[in-house]
């Protein structure tokens, strides 16, 4: 198992423990600044090589994975987990939107393996980020005179995963291989180190949403599982539509399955007050994000493998 994921597990169980180990919020903060910059800056290097409007048709496609998804997720949550409108639009969206830390996690999973991906993905994961969060305002809302849809707006285009992730896009992009290689040393050879302490932390903070499970029931947990599952498929078939190597496929499997605790939480407060966000943060950072990390990448590398087999015969 890769070092980084034990890492998860240990703050898993430390947080189950009760253990009194916690990063500062400083700390905290700057590693996930440092995250989210690494992954614009190597998706802005590998864009400086690409032409961009070859991309841009499969830009449009990952727009439309993003706004179908919460489509899907929203009948189920309202029909069989009995929430309200507003809590199933929320939930809905934090599940058509994307983990950047699982993203980074599945990164790693690729590396360890020696598997090569088309490293604009980080292209993908940014346009990822916005979709479902404006589909789950307007599922909860409707299109209306009430949606405080400047502030919102504000919070999915500048909010801080946002601001980062494209930053560190445009330098990257702009600078070039070449112009990035005084920064290698500090942004892309500590990446592993500054996600292995990130995944501590984080496995804390899912530790504290197992009181929540408890309390909203087992269909929480069923769906935090069976739902990325499904949208897993889902964006493995469009990788492998859009021509991606095995390491592409296994990284759109994972960004569709993996479900946003940051972006879209923010997006919400603002947009739907109404909705309860300990129920959308106990399924995505309590069961999918755990479920990802520990055991979901790895299928999702199975199921990459099993769809470029039945291509190539």
């Amino acid at each position: 198992m890769d070092p980084v994921v034990l890492f998860f597990i240990l703050g898993l169980a430390a947080g189950l423990a009760k253990a009194e180990i916690r990063l500062p919020g400083a700390i905290y903060e700057f590693l996930s600044a440092v995250l989210l910059l690494t992954i614009g800056l190597k998706g802005g290097v590998e864009l400086a090589k690409q032409d961009v409007l070859t991309l841009a048709p499969q830009v449009l496609l990952v727009i439309l994975m993003g706004v179908a998804l919460p489509f899907v997720a929203y009948p189920v949550l309202r029909a069989i987990g009995r929430f309200n409108r507003a809590d199933s639009a929320s939930i809905a969206a934090h599940y058509g939107s994307v983990s950047v830390a699982t993203y980074a996690v599945a990164v790693a999973y690729l590396f360890s393996h020696d598997i090569a991906y088309e490293e604009y993905m980080a292209v993908f994961m940014v346009v990822l980020e916005m979709p479902a969060i404006v589909v789950g305002v307007m599922i909860a809302k409707g299109i209306s005179k009430q949606t405080q849809w400047g502030a919102l707006c504000h919070e999915v285009f500048l909010g801080k995963s946002i601001v980062l992730l494209v930053g560190g896009l445009f330098v990257g992009w702009i600078a070039g291989p070449e112009g990035m290689l005084p920064l290698k040393p500090f942004f892309f050879d500590l990446f592993k180190g500054v996600l292995a302490l990130f995944l501590l932390e984080m496995g804390l903070i899912a530790a504290s949403q197992v009181a929540s499970l408890k309390r909203y029931g087992v269909f929480l947990i069923a769906f935090g599982i069976v739902m990325p599952l499904f949208s897993s498929v889902v964006g493995a078939l469009l990788g492998l539509w859009m021509g991606l190597s095995l390491g592409g496929i296994v990284i759109m499997a994972t960004m569709a399955a993996s479900a946003s605790y940051i972006a879209v939480p923010a997006a919400m407060r603002i947009s739907v007050p109404e909705a309860n966000p300990t129920l959308s943060l106990a399924a995505s950072l309590g069961v999918t994000f755990p479920f990802n990390v520990i055991i979901g990448i790895s299928l999702y590398h199975q199921l990459a493998e099993f769809l470029l087999s039945r291509g190539a015969s």
